[in-house]
């Protein structure tokens, strides 16, 4: 049996919508997976008989305490040992759960990814990561998208052999084409951090480094399947889409599947890359259809063994 983790209680809107979310993600999970929600058990419970639904349908750890927005993430993880993260990342440490997700404090989640989890032997950073739609109708890989702002080269090289094993495990991508975000597709463009990372990548055979890529092609789906560049430019850019989809979507020009998919309610959530179990982090105001769709790209990573892989491939 597979078991999912979900923090019930994380998210502006918790723990409604991260009930009605799991309820919704009941439907679409595998029969041999079962959801395990981390929070207060009578609130929980309230809920789930608004929407008619069993509470025998998940499995609930009760917790007392919440770790909030506002708090310090590294002080609240210790002192508020009863919250629902913390429960979350103990039962995910000790396999109780083999995913742990969460639309709550951002902080909180990598504090537990680097502590609790920890990361996989070898990897120098661990990362976040989105899936951006490209006009070719498969998903294409960004990453770093905000966690680490700066990289040394040899972190954005990692970033190229982390995005390509997620990229076909999850992705469903054979043999993923690597790209390095740069100002030219010319071999000499950039700074000193990506001419260097650009040779570390180029020499490094594990994966299918194909350059240089511009930002005009992002979202071709021409050039490549996996996009490697520090979080401040990842950052940045996946913003600005989300903000053309936003004023698409105000113009109501945003109905076909292209900006269906940059709408972060059916992305779900983003994985943090590079540590020893499956760790998702949602939106803080994920609606309902995000916290499921979270949920089932929590499912996806757990079933791709995407941590095993990820370990092979730097044990080696």
């Amino acid at each position: 049996m597979l078991k999912i983790g979900v923090d019930a209680m994380g998210g502006d809107f918790a723990p409604e919508a991260a009930v009605k979310g799991a309820v919704m993600a009941l439907g679409a999970v595998d029969a041999e997976s079962r959801i395990v929600l981390f929070g207060d058990r009578e609130r929980i419970e309230a809920v789930l008989a608004a929407e008619g639904c069993p509470a025998e349908r998940f499995d609930i750890v009760h917790t007392t305490e919440v770790i909030e927005m506002g708090d310090h993430p590294a002080k609240a993880f210790q002192a508020k040992a009863d919250s629902s993260i913390t429960v979350g990342f103990g039962h995910l440490a000790k396999g109780a759960v083999h995913g742990f997700a969460s639309a709550g404090s951002t902080g909180a989640m990598m504090v537990g990814s680097m502590y609790a989890v920890k990361p996989i032997e070898g990897v120098i950073r661990p990362t976040i990561s989105s899936a951006v739609p490209t006009v070719s109708g498969r998903p294409a890989l960004l990453l770093d998208v905000g966690l680490n702002v700066d990289c040394r080269p040899e972190v954005l090289a990692q970033y190229g052999l982390i995005g390509a094993i997620y990229s076909e495990a999850v992705l469903g991508v054979e043999r993923p084409r690597v790209a390095l975000l740069n100002i030219g597709e010319e071999e000499a463009k950039g700074n000193a951090q990506t001419k260097a990372a650009h040779e570390l990548m180029k020499a490094d055979g594990r994966y299918d480094f194909v350059g240089n890529i511009e930002g005009s092609h992002l979202f071709s789906g021409k050039v490549a399947d996996v996009i490697v560049c520090d979080g401040f430019v990842g950052n940045t850019a996946l913003k600005m889409a989300e903000g053309f989809f936003r004023i698409n979507r105000a113009l109501g020009c945003a109905d076909n599947p292209f900006w269906a998919a940059m709408n972060y309610e059916n992305v779900g959530g983003t994985p943090v890359l590079g540590v020893n179990a499956p760790v998702v982090i949602g939106h803080g105001c994920s609606s309902p259809l995000a916290i499921k769709n979270m949920i089932l790209t929590t499912e996806r990573c757990v079933r791709a063994d995407l941590s095993g892989k990820l370990r092979a491939a730097f044990g080696n």
